[in-house]
C-alpha cells in the first residue's frame, strides 16, 4: 500500500501528539506504569520458555521494561538491547545489568562495541517500544524504520517461534491505525493496563 504525502504528514502529526501524551506523564505515573507493565508481563508468562530476549532502554516517555530485563537476567536468560549503526541499520548486543553503556546519536543508552552481537532472527522474544497501537495489532513507531528494516523477514514469514511484542502506555492506544506494507507483525501488545493478543 503506497502512502501519499498527505497521509505521511497525518501520521507524523499523530506521532507528535502521542509522543507528547506519553512525555506528559509525571515521574510518579511513569514509575507506576513500569511496575504495572512488569506485573502484566509476568501474569502472561512473558519470560517463560525463552533462552534469549531483547528489549530497549526507555526514552522520550516510553514505558520502561527495565524490571523485565532484570528478571530475565536473574532467570539465566540472555538479554540483548538495540544498537543504532551507520546506514540506518540496527543490531542487537548482549546486555547484563551493571554493564557500561554508551550513548548513540539520539542520546539513548546502548551496549558498548565490546558486547557480543546476535542476529535478529535468533532472538526468541523481542520487546519493542510503540508510539501508537490499535487492537488489531497495528503499530505506529517513531518513523525511523529501524525495527521494520531489522525484522523485514517477518513480512515474508511469521511461522517461526520468534515473537515480537509491543510495549506501550495504555494512553497510546488508538481506535485504528492504517496498516502499511512494510509493517512487521506483532504477536501481542502489553500495556500497564493489560494484554492485547493479535491474530497475526
Amino acid at each position: 500500500m503506497n502512502t501519499t504525502r498527505a497521509q505521511q504528514q497525518a501520521r507524523q502529526r499523530l506521532r507528535q501528539q502521542l509522543r507528547e501524551r506519553r512525555r506528559n506523564l509525571s515521574p510518579k505515573q511513569q514509575k507506576l506504569a513500569a511496575q504495572r507493565l512488569d506485573f502484566q508481563a509476568n501474569q502472561a508468562g512473558l519470560l517463560k520458555r525463552n533462552r534469549s530476549i531483547a528489549a530497549y532502554f526507555a526514552s522520550d516517555g516510553e514505558i520502561c521494561p527495565r524490571a523485565l530485563i532484570e528478571t530475565a537476567h536473574r532467570r539465566g536468560m540472555r538479554c540483548y538491547m538495540p544498537v543504532i549503526m551507520p546506514n540506518r541499520r540496527m543490531v542487537f548486543r548482549r546486555f547484563r545489568p551493571g554493564d557500561r553503556l554508551q550513548r548513540n546519536r539520539f542520546g539513548i543508552a546502548e551496549p558498548s562495541r565490546g558486547q557480543a552481537q546476535i542476529k535478529a532472527w535468533a532472538i526468541d522474544r523481542v520487546l519493542l517500544p510503540l508510539v501508537g497501537f490499535d487492537r488489531q495489532g497495528n503499530r505506529l513507531g517513531m518513523g525511523g524504520g529501524y525495527y521494520d528494516r531489522c525484522f523485514h523477514y517477518r513480512r515474508r514469514s511469521a511461522a517461526q517461534k520468534q515473537q515480537l511484542i509491543g510495549l506501550a502506555h495504555h494512553c497510546q492506544e488508538l481506535e485504528r491505525i492504517e496498516q502499511q506494507s512494510w509493517d512487521i507483525p506483532l504477536a501481542a501488545i502489553i500495556t500497564d493496563c493489560g494484554i492485547i493478543k493479535t491474530q497475526r
